[in-house]
């Protein structure tokens, strides 16, 4: 086995337990907010504001500290690849820093002083629609990691961009509601 190898395995390691973990959580939030469960709404709220330090950034600056070990020593920062995973990167982290944490930190606040108030609902449910476009943009950072496009990818490029488009989509098309289950 060779140094590059057991890098790859570090980056997609720490990629898989920050996006998949935080994935998990933000289906479980939009689940819970169709079924109209302000309590599991707010108690996955809370744990991805507690995870958010704890665990996600620490594995998401991981998976980009072990991706630029491999673009320094071994691949390069010119392809269209490393830019586009860079990029989504960087809306991440700054989707991160911009939205979640000061988000997190009001809702959680004003939970200690209100309960699960309409205000600190509708918190949630605007951390619950920037997770969809955050994990939007994970996707196409997904996908651009093992297809790699180019410019002339122009059908890989175009479908990225719907998925983005579809992410945005999804956050601000509003909220279905599931009918409560009857006992």
């Amino acid at each position: 086995m060779d140094w590059y190898s057991i890098v790859k395995f570090l980056h997609i390691v720490t990629a898989t337990i920050w996006v998949g973990g935080g994935f998990t959580l933000m289906l479980l939030g939009v689940l819970a907010d169709r079924a109209g469960n302000r309590e599991n709404v707010m108690f996955i709220m809370r744990t991805v504001a507690q995870l958010g330090n704890r665990l996600f950034a620490p594995m998401s600056m991981l998976t980009l500290l072990f991706g630029l070990v491999m673009a320094w020593f071994w691949i390069g920062f010119s392809n269209l690849w490393i830019v586009i995973a860079l990029l989504g990167f960087a809306a991440a982290f700054l989707t991160g820093t911009v939205v979640f944490k000061p988000t997190a930190d009001k809702m959680l606040a004003l939970v200690e002083k209100e309960g699960i108030s309409p205000a600190a609902m509708d918190l949630a449910r605007r951390m619950l629609a920037f997770g969809k476009i955050d994990y939007a943009v994970m996707l196409v950072v997904v996908a651009d990691m093992v297809l790699k496009p180019t410019l002339d990818d122009v059908a890989i490029l175009g479908a990225m961009v719907a998925v983005l488009a579809a992410g945005v989509a999804m956050a601000f098309g509003g909220a279905r509601r599931m009918a409560p289950a009857h006992a």
